[in-house]
């Protein structure tokens, strides 16, 4: 792996970690808060920072299975952000989540966890 590669991995797995704690936050509490927001607001910034990154620092075509993988899921999670912000900024507090936008979070958030694995899972074969 090459050094924009490997940066790519450790900014992803940051995406990861405020994707997590975003996500999991709003499943349990139901509620789009300032929290939220900025947690999957900052994991969407490093999962489109890693992507570049990685795009970069491969060797390998743009278009491979993981890649198709990753595209979708990165789409997905960046619909999911303006979905949270749209919801967030109609009621401009802290509000329950309409439960459309709490089930696409939770699909949103699994497939771009399964990207996540199936990357890990290329780089350790």
């Amino acid at each position: 792996m090459n050094i924009l590669t490997t940066i790519g991995a450790v900014v992803v797995t940051l995406a990861l970690t405020f994707y997590s704690i975003g996500i999991i936050t709003e499943q349990r509490t139901r509620l789009i808060s300032k929290r939220v927001i900025g947690f999957v607001s900052f994991g969407l910034l490093f999962d489109i920072t890693a992507t570049v990154l990685m795009i970069v620092g491969s060797s390998r075509p743009m278009f491979t299975w993981h890649g198709i993988i990753g595209y979708s899921a990165l789409t997905l999670m960046m619909i999911d952000t303006t979905f949270l912000w749209q919801h967030r900024l109609m009621h401009s507090t802290e509000t329950l989540v309409v439960r459309r936008v709490h089930l696409y979070s939770r699909f949103a958030y699994i497939w771009w966890v399964v990207a996540y694995i199936t990357g890990a899972l290329l780089v350790a074969v």
